[in-house]
């Protein structure tokens, strides 16, 4: 049980010819759209647009409270080039985030000489959060002594869940006043944080659980935390 719980311890509006836009792409992709650029020496809102062999970066000018471009206005980054030199740039955005969540593991403390128990019981839920991208974009010299590009992402989220669930129900879960087992119905939810970097994403969840039927007066979890691991499948 000491390792169970050192687990979860450690756990389209512009259009521009050049432009890719019409691609469905992961979260961690970098694509299309509009960014806020900081570097070492200043920040600013501009729009992105990547090729296969290079990255467009526009400023953005406000004017009577309307952001506008000039087409012809831009930085280009080439993906390999050997005398192009690349300085750290972050390119940021915050999005609302919809997501399908599914926790695998839930960690349910010990309570009324219950020890902890870790399900893995069958569930999915609506997950509504805030969103932050920041992709880091540099330059790395290859073995041909070549400079180039070199893109990474990190994103984090935050934000409430609900959903349906299912939970093993037996004596030992409702004090002795039920001799049957099945498995009931739950209402679950709660809050998650989930964190990307690159290709990795993982998320944590706390959450409680309702049973749906009448013996939710005598399931110890009822409205009782748990902690969990959560998986997430984009839906915007």
């Amino acid at each position: 049980m000491k390792c169970i719980y050192g687990l979860f311890a450690a756990a389209a509006l512009i259009n521009l010819s050049s432009c890719s836009i019409f691609k469905k792409t992961p979260k961690d992709d970098f694509t299309d759209g509009f960014y806020n650029l900081r570097n070492q020496q200043y920040r600013q809102k501009v729009y992105v647009c990547t090729n296969e062999d290079s990255i467009l970066v526009y400023t953005i000018q406000k004017k009577e409270k309307q952001l506008t471009l000039n087409p012809a206005d831009y930085i280009a980054y080439p993906k390999k080039n050997a005398h192009h030199i690349i300085p750290d740039l972050i390119f940021s955005k915050n999005t609302f985030d919809i997501d399908f969540l599914t926790m695998p593991l839930k960690l349910r403390p010990s309570l009324q000489q219950v020890p902890p128990q870790l399900n893995t019981n069958l569930n999915g839920a609506v997950y509504f959060g805030f969103r932050k991208d920041a992709y880091h974009l540099n330059s790395k010299i290859t073995p041909l002594q070549q400079r180039q590009q070199q893109l990474n992402h990190f994103g984090f989220s935050v934000g409430g869940f609900t959903g349906i669930g299912n939970t093993f129900i037996s004596p030992t879960t409702t004090n002795l006043q039920l001799q049957q087992e099945y498995d009931g119905v739950v209402w679950s939810k709660g809050f998650a944080a989930i964190i990307a970097i690159n290709n990795f994403t993982v998320g944590i969840a706390c959450g409680a659980d309702h049973l749906l039927d009448k013996n939710r007066q005598v399931w110890i979890y009822q409205s009782k935390p748990w902690f969990g691991l959560a998986f997430g499948l984009n839906l915007n």
